[in-house]
């Protein structure tokens, strides 16, 4: 049998385990001593599995009896079902400006529940022109409000902050895991 990466390890197998003595551990999982490679090796044989070097860097080395094949789906099965169960958290950017009206906020705010509902992180800016650059209490005040609204199921996770010509805030699902 030919020698599988599995995890990004390298499991000696079988006959390519030349160590003078190992500690062996059946495929029932209870120990079975130090022996030879070779007699470890006929053991194994015997039951119709493999001898698989689990812990080279161990003195001696932990050999254990099992069956490779079945070892080798399984370790693929749980690494499928671990890539199946992560789930990427977007952010999501809403902008607005300082003089928006109230309509346009609550289209805004809707849109804003709804990227909130599906579990992703919003980033709620205002963006200054001009002379708006004079009135950024007005994008705070505004920025507030927008999370008053969302407050239901979401927290502000940093307070609103001008960085240039834009003022933003996070919020996230209260929900969030």
């Amino acid at each position: 049998m030919e020698v599988l990466t599995i995890a990004k390890l390298d499991h000696q197998l079988n006959e390519e385990i030349r160590d003078k003595e190992i500690r062996l551990i059946g495929a029932d999982g209870a120990q079975l001593g130090i022996m030879s490679a070779a007699q470890a090796n006929a053991m194994a044989e015997e039951q119709g599995m493999d001898l698989v070097k689990i812990s080279p860097n161990a003195t001696p080395p932990v050999c254990k009896i099992m069956d490779y094949s079945k070892f080798c789906f399984d370790q693929k099965k749980r690494e499928k079902e671990a890539r199946k169960n992560q789930r990427v958290v977007e952010i999501k950017e809403i902008r607005m400006s300082p003089s928006i009206d109230t309509n346009d906020l609550n289209t805004k705010v809707k849109a804003a529940l709804k990227f909130l509902g599906d579990g992703n992180r919003v980033k709620v800016s205002v963006r200054f022109r001009g002379r708006e650059m004079a009135h950024t209490d007005l994008g705070k005040k505004l920025l507030m409000e927008f999370a008053a609204s969302c407050s239901e199921i979401a927290n502000m996770e940093k307070d609103p902050k001008l960085e240039g010509r834009f003022m933003a805030m996070f919020l996230t699902p209260k929900n969030s895991k």
